[in-house]
């Protein structure tokens, strides 16, 4: 095996010059949304002013990259991959007490002691105050020209639809009257004219973010800490970008994800497919110009569902919800085309930057995604759950047989926790999924076969846990009543699952029988593996880290950020139960440093 750390190989890719400016040795990061952290000054959400609590952190644990979600302004679900624009950054982590020592009533009000899950009433208090600041400041200065000039590709039109987006109650652009939704050159023009105060608004809380965000970029390039931004593909139906240039979006279709493992019906996630042929056509412009601003914030840049670049999963969008994921069809649909696709946009991407791309490349992936990741120099994810022989062994990779050219991690924003998964996923299959393979299979009934099959004392939240009983393929077989070969699907979900818990224990080197609850001890064997691993990043969730401690109380299931594919106010709204004061004092910061130390990732 190439080792990338010790050889010009990486640098002789064409990501080189970026892996040469912040070196090729192994590191550590964490990964946690802002909208979770909180300090003694919050008002009501963490900001861009908190995070230089959260550098503090990270160099004081010994990790080298902050890895945010995208930090763009949330639509009305405040999805953070669902945003009203690529470019805007999101108002709500303005930090107020940095422009107006006035927040005393708002932390009141919006106090978080205490509190499981944010509530995002507080952005609209927030931009009340802003209002009223940016009255009493009539901001008219030579740099806030200068934004505007330097970001006119985005930035007028973004201000005037969410003027107008106001002005309509709140409603999507595509339910607007004609002019306004179909961009009459003289209905907006009269619209500019008549609401030129409340347009500058929104302009000058755009250059107020970035102010704010530019100074925390800056503290963490002091403290030798990387910032890790992410680029979603695609963006909220209702947004600046679809209605200011619908070309570039397939509007008859909803984006998504086929069936899998872990979601039986697959995903709809409802933005539009981007119009690849379109955006071409215009020389890229559109992704260059995000580049260009995401570049002003970040060192690292995840690029988000990295394998809809080479082909997407395409739903129709009057296809019935319930359906979610189930009727789409990949675009483009002819595979040969898809190496190709999606190596012409990444050349455009990483000729457009001089950040260094990272890449989720999770899912159901074609051989050529991978291929054309390491041809450039570009990490893809290795999520230990998922890190696995699928095929022979049917057990987890040990640290040594991840991919070099990875970042490494316990889970994602999208997943559980890792105690969660332990606890409840582990040596489970998604009891959707059987139901509709039994289906598929129609004699065989699941109202038959399930307590036969699976242990229900074991199996919550949807998930089944094996009898242990069911200890070998010819007795699956045997209950399920057809030929070995017409089950091939069955024995696949079987061998991959079946006492997961006990292979995943070896591997940890826990000593004693498997324990069923997760504990701090687990959690720390866990983290040793992506940690122990081939991978030059490891970035696990603030979230998995703090399990090593007690800060985390009640049902790991509970503390997720997202539960993929629904909606609900529990999704984006998970808070870290103590201020980061607390947690730069906390006794867990010298475990998790010996940890990464032990790693040689410091």
């Amino acid at each position: 095996m190439i080792s990338f750390a010790s050889s010009d190989y990486l640098l002789r890719t064409p990501s080189g010059t970026r892996w040469k400016k912040i070196g090729s040795g192994k590191r550590a990061g964490i990964l946690v949304p802002l909208f979770s952290l909180h300090s003694r000054q919050s008002q009501g959400i963490g900001d861009f002013i908190d995070l230089k609590l959260l550098v503090d952190w990270a160099q004081v644990t010994g990790n080298s990259i902050i890895q945010l979600l995208p930090m763009n302004d949330m639509g009305p679900i405040f999805c953070p991959y669902d945003s009203h624009s690529s470019f805007a950054l999101e108002p709500a982590y303005i930090s107020l007490s940095d422009i107006d020592g006035n927040v005393k009533d708002l932390k009141k009000r919006f106090s978080l002691t205490g509190k499981k899950y944010i509530h995002y009433s507080i952005k609209e208090e927030k931009m009340k105050l802003l209002w009223g600041i940016y009255l009493r400041e009539k901001e008219n200065s030579p740099s806030f020209k200068r934004f505007q000039e330097d970001n006119a590709y985005w930035l007028s039109d973004f201000a005037l639809y969410k003027v107008l987006k106001e002005l309509h109650e709140g409603k999507a652009w595509y339910d607007w009257p004609q002019g306004f939704r179909d961009r009459n050159a003289q209905v907006l023009e009269r619209a500019k004219k008549e609401h030129a105060v409340k347009i500058n608004f929104h302009k000058w809380v755009q250059w107020t973010a970035y102010k704010q965000f530019k100074e925390l970029k800056g503290y963490a390039r002091a403290k030798k800490v990387l910032l890790k931004g992410d680029l979603p593909i695609l963006v909220s139906r209702d947004s600046a970008d679809v209605w200011q240039r619908p070309e570039y979006f397939k509007m008859d279709f909803a984006a998504g994800s086929p069936p899998d493992l872990y979601c039986a019906k697959g995903q709809r996630w409802g933005m539009p497919p981007n119009n690849w042929d379109k955006i071409s056509a215009g020389s890229f412009r559109y992704v260059k110009e995000k580049l260009k601003y995401a570049q002003e914030f970040y060192d690292i840049l995840r690029i988000d569902h990295v394998v809809g670049l080479f082909r997407i999963w395409s739903i129709p969008y009057h296809e019935l919800l319930e359906n979610k994921g189930l009727n789409g069809t990949f675009d483009p649909k002819e595979e040969s085309v898809w190496k190709e696709h999606g190596r012409k946009i990444l050349k455009v991407i990483l000729d457009s930057t001089s950040m260094l791309l990272c890449a989720e490349d999770l899912g159901t992936i074609p051989a050529s995604c991978p291929q054309v990741l390491k041809e450039f120099g570009i990490p893809g994810n290795d999520v230990q759950r998922w890190a696995k022989d699928w095929q022979k062994r049917h057990d987890f990779l040990d640290p040594q047989e991840y991919r070099e050219l990875s970042v490494a991690m316990l889970s994602t924003h999208d997943t559980t926790n890792w105690p969660a998964w332990w606890e409840n996923e582990a040596g489970t299959v998604d009891e959707d999924l059987f139901i509709r393979k039994c289906s598929d299979h129609r004699q065989i009934g699941f109202s038959r076969v399930k307590n036969k099959l699976f242990d229900p004392s074991k199996s919550s939240h949807g998930r089944l846990r094996w009898q242990e009983s069911i200890d070998s393929v010819d007795k699956l077989v045997a209950i399920l009543g057809k030929r070995k070969e017409e089950l091939r699907d069955f024995i696949d979900l079987y061998e991959n699952s079946y006492r997961e818990k006990e292979k995943l224990w070896r591997h940890m080197k826990l000593a004693g029988p498997m324990r069923e609850k997760s504990d701090s001890k687990i959690v720390q064997r866990a983290l040793k593996i992506p940690l122990d691993s081939n991978a030059l990043f490891c970035i696990n969730t603030l979230v998995d880290w703090l399990y090593i401690s007690d800060v985390f109380k009640g049902d790991p299931y509970q503390n997720r950020i997202n539960t993929a594919g629904t909606v609900s106010d529990k999704n984006w709204s998970l808070l870290i139960p103590l201020p980061l004061e607390e947690l730069l004092q906390h006794k867990v910061n010298k475990t998790i440093r010996k940890m990464i130390e032990s790693s040689g990732r410091i």
